[in-house]
Order: structure tokens, then sequence, then C-alpha cells
């Protein structure tokens, strides 16, 4: 058990703190696919379970993680991380995305649905795709890209159609299901390829209206961002929506406003200009993925920690932090390598919270980190931080 004095004498007081469960690929949850209903069910309960037995007092729960759904849905197929075929639904059947709200409310605690806005299969070798997925019905809004590795395929930014039915698939989840958050993970325009640009000549010269190419696909993004922003609002104005985006947002080389780091950025290479949205409260909250060490050469957790605390413009900001690496080198060796970084983020402002990636990396109780955050960091439960700009939520106090 990891002990630390500002663990210990943390002024308890709202901090939001949740873990992400992956299901694409089945990283976290279902553990298989094909599990009967209970099995599924009783799976997730654990989960919830050891979430909350750590402190946590929300999740984040993968819902659409490849143009499917972990819900009936009349836009989108079942997902084949469920069955194991996309479009066939579980037997007996349920709604797992119902049952999963349900249970996490239950036990006191935010849930956060994540979606992935732009993946639509996520290995076009050997991913089930459903006659009414949408790439099927809709094949001019997307593309692939990819390499011999793996090749995956993308709904086009810069398409407008496929903009609006992105929106429509979220005004649809916001209108029938009492989430409490909308969460957008860190791929927008996908991570580059080496040697590859993504093939959106076609809507470039369609849409672009004498844009530079780099400038029109973060105008796609930013409209995406700013017309999502509205319709959860318009749905529900308590619901919350937070993006998580890669750590760095400019290096300073680039931008004088950047951090002094040496990394691919999420505005010149996934075209996302986060604080273009933080500053005009497109969104709610951030959660950068901080998923360096403190003291990294390249970029260094400390850097980055105090340059989104100077970028966050009054809204919430949460640090993504990364149990998945423990043991990985020398410095996740380091079992204060953790409780440090969580620290951090209570001396650092106008830091709020955080949010860890990902749930199984806590089955195995890493380093002792869960004993740490049992014990220590998140002894007392709180609740999440509240939100003055947001609507209060009928009902609640």
């Amino acid at each position: 058990m990891i002990i630390s004095s500002v663990g210990a004498t943390y002024a308890q007081k709202a901090e939001f703190r949740a873990a992400w469960i992956a299901t694409v690929e089945n990283i976290d949850w279902p553990s298989k696919r094909g599990l009967s209903t209970e099995e599924q069910k009783r799976e997730f309960i654990a989960l919830l379970d050891m979430h909350r037995k750590n402190g946590m007092n929300a999740v984040v729960m993968q819902i659409r993680p490849a143009a499917d759904a972990f819900y009936p849905s009349e836009l989108e197929p079942w997902s084949e991380y469920l069955t194991g075929k996309q479009g066939q639904a579980p037997s007996p059947y349920y709604d797992p995305l119902q049952f999963m709200i349900e249970e996490t409310h239950k036990r006191g605690m935010e849930f956060h649905a994540w979606l992935n806005p732009y993946r639509a299969v996520f290995n076009t070798a050997r991913s089930s795709v459903a006659p009414n997925h949408p790439s099927r019905l809709y094949p001019e809004w997307f593309v692939d890209y990819g390499d011999a590795s793996k090749t995956t395929r993308y709904f086009n930014p810069g398409v407008p159609e496929a903009q609006d039915f992105v929106t429509r698939v979220i005004r649809d989840i916001v209108k029938r299901y009492d989430v409490d958050g909308i969460h957008f993970d860190d791929y927008f325009y996908p991570y580059p390829v080496a040697g590859k640009d993504f093939p959106d000549a076609k809507a470039y010269q369609r849409y672009g209206n004498g844009m530079a190419k780099d400038q029109w696909r973060r105008s796609n993004v930013d409209s995406i961002i700013a017309k999502l922003g509205r319709t959860i609002k318009q749905e529900k104005p308590w619901v919350k929506f937070g993006i998580s985006p890669f750590g760095v947002w400019r290096n300073k080389t680039e931008d004088p406003e950047g951090s002094d780091t040496k990394a691919l950025t999420n505005y010149d290479h996934l075209y996302a200009d986060i604080l273009l949205w933080l500053r005009k409260g497109w969104i709610d909250y951030v959660v950068p993925q901080l998923y360096w060490e403190i003291g990294h050469e390249r970029a260094d957790y400390l850097t980055l920690i105090n340059w989104w605390s100077e970028h966050s413009y009054g809204r919430h900001c949460y640090i993504g932090l990364a149990p998945y690496r423990a043991n990985s080198n020398a410095a996740w060796k380091d079992k204060t390598q953790l409780p440090r970084q969580i620290q951090l983020t209570r001396t650092t402002p106008n830091i709020q919270g955080q949010v860890y990636f990902s749930s199984k990396s806590f089955l195995n109780n890493p380093n002792g980190w869960n004993d740490s955050l049992q014990n220590n960091y998140y002894r007392q439960q709180v609740p999440t931080p509240a939100m003055p700009w947001l609507a209060k939520k009928p009902g609640s106090q």
C-alpha cells in the first residue's frame, strides 16, 4: 500500500473519479463475444463493484465502438462484440445500455456513454458487418485507411450527411436513455499512417470552399462538436459533453501557445482544435490522456498537467491516467508513479479529477494501486464536481 501525506490529508471535496470500460475488441467487457445474457450481466456487475470499492464515482462506458450499438437502435446494428455477429441481438433479449445505466445509478455513480464518432469498421479484413450497417447503406460516406497490418473504415468527416447521421445517433441516445454524459475519445481524423494521406480528396474538392486542406479538416471536426454540443443540450440540458483528447494539443515549436513537448498533436495530426471547443464552451469537460511518466523526455507528465491547467478556460479538466502501463518500463515499475500523478492532479489548479484506462488494468491490483485508492486516495466517497453552467436535472438536489 502506498501512503502519501497529500493523499491522506487531502481535504475531501467533489472530484471526478472514473474508469473507462472499453468494449472494442472486448478489451474490458464483455470478456469475450457470445456470452449469455446472464454472464454478461454478471461480468458487468463485478466490474462496477470493483470500481465502486476502489472509490470511483463514475464510469465511462463504450457503447458504440464502430458504428454499432450496445442497445437497440434503428440507426445502427447490434455490436459484434456482444454476440459475435453484428446485427444479432443478445439472447435471452435484454437492453445492455438500460441495464448498465440502472446498475451504475444504483451504486450512486454517474454513467457517461462513450462513443467513437467516426470509426465504422474496426478491421475490414475480419470485422463482422451487418447488412443494415451504415457503411453498407451509405457507402459514399465512408473511406478506408490503414496499412498492410490493418485497414479501418471511417465515416468521412468532410461529408455533411455523415456528420448529420452521427448527430442523429447521439440525439437518439440522449433522448431515450438516462445518461449523465456523452463522451468522445481521441479518434477524430485517425492517427496518421506513415506515407499515407487520409483519402478525402474528393470530399475536399467538393466541400473545401477554398480552405487549405488542414484548415478544412479542422473545420469539419469543429462543426460536429458544436452541433453535438447543441443537440445534447436541446434534448437534456443537464447532460454533460466531454472529450478525451490525446495529451498534446500542439508543441511549442509549432505554436507559442503549445506545450514544451515533442510529440504528435491533436491540432496538426488529428485535426482536433480542443482549445477552441473549450474557449467556445461547446464541451463541458476535457480529459487529456496523459499516459506518460513524470520526467518523460518528449512528453513530461508534469509539463503537460501544468499546461492543461492553464488552458481549461473555466471548463472542467480531469486527467486521463494509465494504470495499464504498470511495469511496462523502469518508470512504471516504480509503485509511486501513479500515486504521485494523482497527487499532482490535486495540487495543480483547475484540475477536478482523474479517469483511468482501462478497467481490466485494475483486475490484478497492479503495483498495489487498488490498495492505494481504497485505503488512501479514495478512502472517502465524494460526489462528482458540479458544473454551475448546466441546468439542474429534474428531481436532483
